[in-house]
């Protein structure tokens, strides 16, 4: 009984301190809307003997293409299909698009008659305005949030601007790696992280011509071809240019950069494998990070992206290469035959399985004879016993 007697106590004191609404002591639960562009926010308010004991909202997303009385429509519902409470009236800031059918499911619901109303002066009207400006409120509060979200810096880019002392955040990364084969198949590319996130719609591949085995002429090749265009068409520059690789890669870099105009304006650091020193034009020691730091990780992450990137595309000419070596070496097969074979086949595995008359749709009668002679001649060969 004294458990009782005290949770009673505490719901009339809790009650004696709810805001008086209306004078009335009628239950009524009030919905309003706000929009601003393709945010939407609904406001609830719950009144039981004309005192408010309990507020909610929803936001709605892309609300751009719905009706006012759509969405309205959409919050009624799903606030009663999660309560079985249901007021004597529902007062509302838009006449929900399917009024009777609303008015059907709640009556039949409560089990008795229910009001809903639009309305257009005195109190009623007035809990619609305060409704509203509660929802104003809430939308603008939602806005400032994603902005200061937007604005706000990862972790790893401000760690990294204060490890390597930039005047302003690294928020985009371009990072340039090579790769090749005892020289051949030299290609390069260009990695960009976004707010410490890869943005792989920017990453860009290049075929390098240089002779022999040159990374500082690669290196040299990729950063000019990269910048002459940026500067050419006047699009976004980075606010870090990383080079994969020690103090020749960077320096070759640095040479390019400084013929360009862009040496000084756009700090440039290198990152060498095996210590994972950090070399910065004009400083002759490196700059060791502990391996624990978010800097160096971030690092890390770009210069790894890099290289696989690089890597893959370098295996791509290669294994292209192949193929078409393979192909060519067949008499009557040039390069835009074995081509099409590329494309049509995929692998050498996948001709070889083909017919005669399959391969002459592709490329025609007399080269499917050639190309069919060829593996058949090659499987005969290889079927001979070894010479013990």
């Amino acid at each position: 009984a004294a458990a009782v007697r005290n949770r009673l106590h505490y719901i009339k004191d809790y009650a004696s301190k709810q805001k008086i609404m209306t004078t009335d002591l009628i239950d009524r639960d009030v919905f309003a809307l706000s929009r601003d562009d393709d945010t939407a926010c609904a406001v609830i308010f719950s009144i039981r003997d004309g005192k408010m004991i309990g507020k909610r909202h929803f936001y709605i997303g892309n609300s751009i293409a719905q009706t006012d009385e759509n969405i309205i429509q959409t919050v009624v519902e799903k606030w009663y299909l999660e309560t079985d409470f249901i007021p004597d009236e529902i007062v509302v800031s838009h006449e929900p698009e399917q009024l009777d059918f609303l008015d059907r499911w709640l009556r039949n619901k409560r089990g008795s008659a229910i009001e809903i109303t639009v309305p257009k002066i005195g109190d009623k009207k007035k809990l619609i305005a305060m409704a509203i400006t509660n929802a104003d409120f809430l939308i603008r509060e939602l806005h400032l949030q994603q902005a200061a979200r937007e604005n706000a810096l990862p972790r790893g880019v401000a760690s990294l601007q204060r490890d390597l002392r930039l005047d302003k955040p690294p928020r985009r990364i371009e990072c340039f790696d090579n790769s090749h084969f005892q020289g051949t198949e030299y290609v390069s590319s260009m990695v960009v992280f976004s707010d410490g996130r890869p943005k792989k719609s920017d990453y860009r591949k290049y075929k390098i011509h240089v002779d022999g085995n040159d990374d500082f002429a690669a290196m040299q090749e990729v950063v000019r071809r990269r910048y002459v265009r940026v500067l050419e068409e006047k699009t976004e520059l980075p606010d870090l240019i990383m080079i994969d690789g020690g103090k020749g890669q960077l320096s070759a870099a640095v040479a390019v950069l400084d013929d360009l105009g862009l040496y000084g304006k756009i700090p440039v650091i290198g990152l060498a494998k095996r210590l994972e020193e950090i070399f910065v034009p004009g400083q002759s020691d490196a700059i060791l990070l502990p391996r624990t730091s978010t800097s160096l990780r971030l690092l890390q992450s770009v210069r790894d992206e890099a290289h696989r990137f690089a890597i893959t595309y370098h295996r791509l000419l290669r294994d292209k290469r192949t193929f078409q070596t393979e192909l060519t070496e067949i008499a009557g097969i040039g390069e835009k035959t074995a081509q099409k074979l590329l494309i049509e086949c995929g692998s050498v595995e996948n001709i070889r399985a083909l017919g005669e008359a399959e391969l002459a749709k592709i490329i025609g009668a007399k080269a499917a004879k050639a190309v069919k002679e060829h593996f058949e001649g090659g499987e005969e060969e290889s079927s001979e016993p070894l010479a013990s």
